[in-house]
């Protein structure tokens, strides 16, 4: 084997994204799977769907990347390293038709603050066929500023509740009890339908203080008991989805820490509903989760 041989089978790649998002959502849009889902097609041209998304330590991600009359290309994650809002490290396996193409470990370091963050990407690329490595320059840089774009839309709640994380989950994927809490302080639900089940949705009016009648669909996606739900939220039965959501929820011994995680639509929506409070008025319904669940 010559020595251009070996060194167009190895190479180290690094990317670099100034992004204006806070780190926690910076994070949130790297690691959750909803989110991940959303950004992880380099070009319009791709589809990716998801089979596996487990993202922890120890967990997995399968996708496959869907171009038309061409082969999918299978794409496995494993996760190494978590340090939550510093760092994560990855393997990764390409495959095609069965053949492995290319492996790689991906280690991924973000810094910041609650106004911009920075993300460096470092790729230790070994390939098994030929053009990985261009390949990779192209579809990772792509991705990334999919990801940054993802990043300045995605807000970060997160409340820690003083009860055990079967008594939190409990409390939210319960048809009986979800809608007693939901909503910001004064508001109250009406449900009309609801299916707390992967596939299940949940249509509901939630009644503002004056009496605003707001329409509300949530359609559930992944359900993971006692770890984490995906959901789009839609304005009204039907009606268009303006986020992709998910709530995660972690143990801290004998305390719950739940994220919710919200990637709106555009720029625009995101910005109108920090613009009337959506920060605040979501942290006052976890508030009400946790008043809910230490009464019980």
């Amino acid at each position: 084997m010559t020595q251009n041989s070996v060194s167009s089978r190895f190479a180290t790649l690094t990317f670099e994204r100034d992004i204006a998002a806070p780190v926690s959502a910076l994070w949130q849009a790297w690691t959750a799977p909803a989110a991940r889902m959303i950004w992880a097609a380099p070009t319009p041209a791709v589809t990716v769907a998801f089979l596996e998304a487990d993202s922890r330590v120890g967990g997995r991600e399968v996708s496959l990347c869907k171009v038309k009359g061409q082969p999918d290309i299978r794409c496995e994650v494993g996760w190494l390293e978590f340090q939550p809002g510093l760092r994560s490290v990855n393997y990764e396996v390409v495959s095609c038709e069965g053949m492995a193409q290319s492996a790689a470990l991906v280690t991924a370091d973000l810094s910041g603050t609650d106004q911009r963050s920075r993300l460096v990407v470092t790729v230790q690329l070994s390939s098994l066929a030929e053009n990985m490595e261009a390949g990779y320059r192209q579809g990772f840089g792509a991705g990334l500023d999919n990801l940054a774009g993802v990043a300045e839309r995605t807000m970060v709640l997160e409340r820690v509740i003083k009860a055990p994380r079967s008594l939190v989950w409990g409390a939210w994927m319960n048809s009986e009890t979800l809608p007693q809490w939901w909503g910001p302080d004064g508001y109250s639900c009406r449900t009309a339908r609801i299916d707390l089940r992967g596939g299940g949705e949940w249509v509901f009016d939630m009644i503002g203080p004056d009496g605003t009648v707001y329409p509300n669909h949530h359609r559930y996606g992944e359900v993971v008991p006692e770890e984490r739900l995906g959901y789009t939220l839609h304005a009204g039965e039907n009606g268009p989805k303006h986020a992709d959501a998910w709530a995660l929820f972690e143990d801290q011994g004998g305390a719950t820490k739940v994220t919710l995680g919200m990637v709106f639509n555009t720029a625009a929506e995101f910005q109108a509903a920090k613009g009337f409070g959506a920060v605040e008025l979501g942290l006052q319904t976890l508030g009400k989760l946790e008043a809910f669940v230490v009464s019980r």
